[in-house]
């Protein structure tokens, strides 16, 4: 399938280099329609990878997606265990395919602190893709944007460091070496940035739609890259 078919109303010439979404409202649009939120979660897993494939597609070089925050623990056991028996599935299931397609896959967050066999299937897929050359999906997991920042502030103590500054700081946050996002996309209306990216999303342009994310697809996408390419971005310059 050809670029022009994908998104018609882009310009294929300015596209941002670094995606990233807040992928929220799989709970409320399970509610919506009647059926478990574990349900709503396993849409959302088919919206992933739908979203993965046009960006691939269409030249975006990095997508992050916001799949379990340090705050997400406090749900109930039984979706946590829902979730982390999901997400088990889907990396056996979907790598192969990311590697058909030349996706490397990155892990942004505390995954040491995540159960073991979750942290043994993330090692042997990031493994199994490092050799990616097209998109970069860097999944945040058990991530938190300020725990990021103290676990930055605390690694640059214990490497002795007297003196640092923005660019040698960037080292030592989870998601180095990957540029900060061009384009920060929030679904299901929520006006807020929910301990996401606080240090990378300083400069980025921000898009909300009112979608739950299981409805989020290659439509929704294009209108929220059309909007970014519409921003004017100074970088406080002007």
């Amino acid at each position: 399938m050809q670029k022009q078919n994908l998104l018609k109303n882009i310009d294929y010439s300015n596209l941002p280099e670094h995606v990233a979404i807040i992928m929220d409202g799989n709970r409320r649009w399970a509610k919506k329609n009647g059926i478990p939120a574990i349900m709503g979660h396993r849409k959302g897993v088919e919206s992933v990878k739908n979203i993965v494939r046009v960006a691939n597609n269409i030249g975006i070089k990095v997508l992050t997606i916001y799949a379990f925050s340090t705050e997400n623990w406090n749900r109930s056991k039984f979706e946590v265990n829902a979730l982390m028996f999901l997400l088990k599935k889907v990396l056996r299931k979907y790598t192969a395919e990311l590697k058909e397609k030349g996706i490397r896959l990155m892990v942004s967050g505390r995954i040491n602190d995540m159960p073991s066999g979750i942290g043994k299937e993330i090692a042997e897929s990031v493994e199994k893709l490092k050799d990616g050359k097209k998109l970069i999906l860097n999944i945040a997991l058990n991530y938190g944007g300020r725990q990021e920042i103290v676990d930055a502030v605390n690694r640059i103590i214990k490497s002795g460091i007297k003196r640092i500054n923005l660019s040698s700081f960037n080292k030592f946050l989870y998601t180095f070496p990957l540029p900060d996002p061009d384009l920060l996309i929030r679904t299901s209306g929520e006006l807020r940035i929910s301990n996401f990216l606080l240090w990378q999303t300083a400069y980025s342009e921000f898009y909300v739609t009112d979608v739950f994310w299981p409805d989020f697809g290659e439509k929704e996408f294009a209108d929220a890259i059309a909007e970014y390419q519409k921003r004017d971005r100074r970088f406080g310059k002007k």
